[in-house]
């Protein structure tokens, strides 16, 4: 769907068979394989007609339409109606991933990397999108929700060390800070660095600073 000069919610494509579409969303979007849909994912463990989209007053609503595979929101199964947020990861079975943005006015660029003046540096990532790139080649699949997150944190502070707790209050929220293992912490941060490592093998980003926590070595290029 063409975008025009109304400011409407959108619904990109990211990792899949549709990466890099995208819709602007001005009424209701069906989601399925079948050829009637208006998203059209040609995959046998989408359903026929798997999820839909409707723009009301209230926002964006997306819901499941009895699926078999599920349709996921940032990591989590519908199982009811659910209002999209900005920067949400809708999640159709296992195919296709999407990222909704509550207005196309300021959709990110191809490549989403910054033109201008501006330095650009090693990494690079936009936070309405959630997309990552490393060396101007963009990661794919995108990162997890808490991946994301973690790296959002020490991208935000630049040079500055982020604390293990800073890092587990932002990932799962202050009331479980308590629950949060160490070792769940660990594999979260071992996670993040082995897809980094994908693009990039030979440069560490995330450095462990003991006793202390975390910092994003990020040179400009």
């Amino acid at each position: 769907m063409e975008q025009n000069n109304v400011d409407f919610p959108v619904l990109i494509a990211q990792t899949g068979p549709l990466n890099g579409q995208r819709w602007s969303i001005e009424e209701a979007i069906v989601i399925g394989r079948d050829s009637a849909c208006e998203v059209v994912i040609v995959d046998r463990q989408v359903s026929r007609y798997h999820a839909r989209l409707m723009l009301t007053n209230n926002g964006v609503i997306l819901e499941d339409l009895g699926s078999k595979n599920g349709t996921f929101r940032n990591g989590v199964r519908l199982e009811e109606s659910a209002v999209l947020q900005d920067g949400d990861l809708v999640q159709i079975a296992l195919v296709q991933h999407f990222v909704f943005l509550s207005s196309d006015a300021t959709v990110p660029l191809e490549g989403g990397i910054p033109t201008g003046e501006e330095p650009v540096h090693r990494l690079h990532l936009d936070r309405r999108s959630r997309r990552v790139w490393i060396k101007r080649q963009e990661l794919l699949p995108p990162l997890s929700v808490q991946q994301f997150t973690l790296l959002q944190l020490i991208f935000d502070k630049r040079d500055q060390v982020v604390s293990r707790q800073d890092l587990v209050e932002a990932i799962w929220g202050h009331q479980e800070y308590e629950g949060v293992s160490e070792q769940a912490i660990d594999a979260l941060i071992r996670r993040l660095r082995e897809r980094l490592a994908v693009v990039d093998p030979d440069y560490a980003y995330i450095v462990t600073i003991r006793g202390h926590g975390l910092r994003l070595d990020n040179p400009v290029e």
